[in-house]
């Protein structure tokens, strides 16, 4: 083998080794690698320990390998500059995971009502999800400084999103509204002369059609009325984010007349906030019980024209209320000709928890219950809008 050669697999084994040696940590199990940590993989280290190690979690048994025993303590200034150095020596996708540890592990959601924590925390919709869900404690000094980090958030997944949803329901809307006897400037001409290819009369050159296709006029009128129904239940933290910006979306189209309505034992609607989609944020209160009976009935008093109407149930389905009313109202929406979809979560966090008593009941009524990406719900409501089937991922 070649002088080169050996050098780059001796290379390549000393980055494995050092790999090992962050993974695993102090102690034995990171000593036995026999790589030695120096530098900046010194302080990824120690950054790394401080939440991941036994004194990072409390006391409890360290889950990467050896006896880490920093910690970050209940410090703020600690605190503060532990998240700078996270931000220095990881990328964005690893600090966002890392914060949501540390909140999680170490009890750090009473720091977040402080504003220059917040100025350190990489934004996400995780961390949204948690100041929503402290919002009710929140000082006066740092609202200013979380709405300011929630509208971060938000102008990017609207950033993101938006395009996509309105040009996905556009074409939605545009082929709902397709009507047999259009005016004769509403005419598909493109439609209309490949649907009447058979009518093609050679001696004349020309075709000559018996069915007109055409499309309502969508301006003028409001076409589809949709009712985003919403548990703000606490685990569904990163689905109301989502849901929000959807709202907001929805409602800045013309032919579709957007309702949000939120609920956990009580109901509250925050149509009149879908203009701005952070004050419908700050106007949910995450967790608390669940009560979808009763927030489906709300939803059913806002139905005047069925036909033209999307219910879409945002829950886990755990319900805290009266299942077979539930059951029953959902039952007599779709008899009704309401379209009603069931998103056991709307988020990238991959497969929910669910009852699944009450995901199995809702598809035996034609309602199939299951979870949806964020970049999935253009086409689910375009299928709704549609009336054809909803597209349901893969389990």
């Amino acid at each position: 083998m070649s002088d080169k050669g050996s050098t780059r697999e001796a290379e390549e084994a000393g980055e494995r080794l050092r790999r090992w040696r962050l993974v695993l940590g102090g102690g034995p199990a990171g000593e036995g690698t026999g790589h030695e940590l120096v530098g900046r993989d010194a302080a990824m280290d120690r950054t790394l320990a401080a939440l991941y190690g036994s004194g990072g979690a409390g006391g409890g048994r360290p889950e990467r390998g050896g006896d880490r025993g920093a910690g970050l303590g209940g410090s703020a200034p600690q605190v503060a500059r532990w998240l700078g150095d996270i931000r220095r020596y990881f990328p964005s996708s690893v600090v966002q995971v890392m914060q949501r540890d540390a909140i999680d592990r170490l009890g750090l959601s009473a720091l977040l009502l402080e504003p220059e924590m917040l100025e350190a925390v990489e934004a996400d919709v995780h961390l949204v999800g948690t100041l929503l869900s402290l919002n009710r404690a929140m000082p006066e000094t740092t609202k200013e400084t979380a709405r300011a980090v929630v509208r971060k958030v938000v102008e990017d997944l609207e950033s993101r999103l938006a395009t996509h949803t309105r040009a996905t329901l556009t074409g939605a809307l545009d082929r709902s509204a397709k009507v047999s006897r259009p005016r004769h400037h509403d005419i598909d001409w493109d439609r209309t002369i490949r649907a009447n290819l058979r009518h093609y009369l050679p001696e004349h050159g020309t075709v000559v059609p018996q069915r007109l296709i055409g499309y309502g006029r969508a301006d003028r009128s409001v076409k589809k009325d949709v009712v985003l129904c919403i548990d703000q239940s606490g685990s569904m933290a990163a689905s109301v984010v989502y849901a929000s910006v959807f709202g907001a979306v929805l409602a800045s189209m013309r032919s579709i007349d957007t309702r949000l309505v939120v609920f956990d034992t009580a109901v509250v609607d925050l149509t009149e906030q879908l203009a701005d989609p952070v004050d419908v944020l700050f106007g949910t209160q995450l967790g608390g019980g669940t009560d979808i009976n009763r927030a489906l009935a709300y939803c059913q008093s806002l139905i005047s024209r069925p036909a033209e109407t999307v219910v879409v149930l945002i829950s886990d389905l755990y319900e805290g209320g009266i299942r077979d009313e539930m059951l029953k109202r959902v039952a007599a929406m779709k008899a009704s000709g309401v379209q009603f979809v069931a998103l056991l979560a709307l988020s990238d966090e991959g497969a929910p928890a669910y009852d699944r008593e009450h995901a199995a009941a809702l598809a035996a009524l034609g309602a199939p219950a299951f979870a949806c990406t964020p970049d999935l719900f253009p086409e689910v409501m375009a299928a709704a809008i549609e009336k054809r089937r909803i597209p349901i991922p893969e389990a």
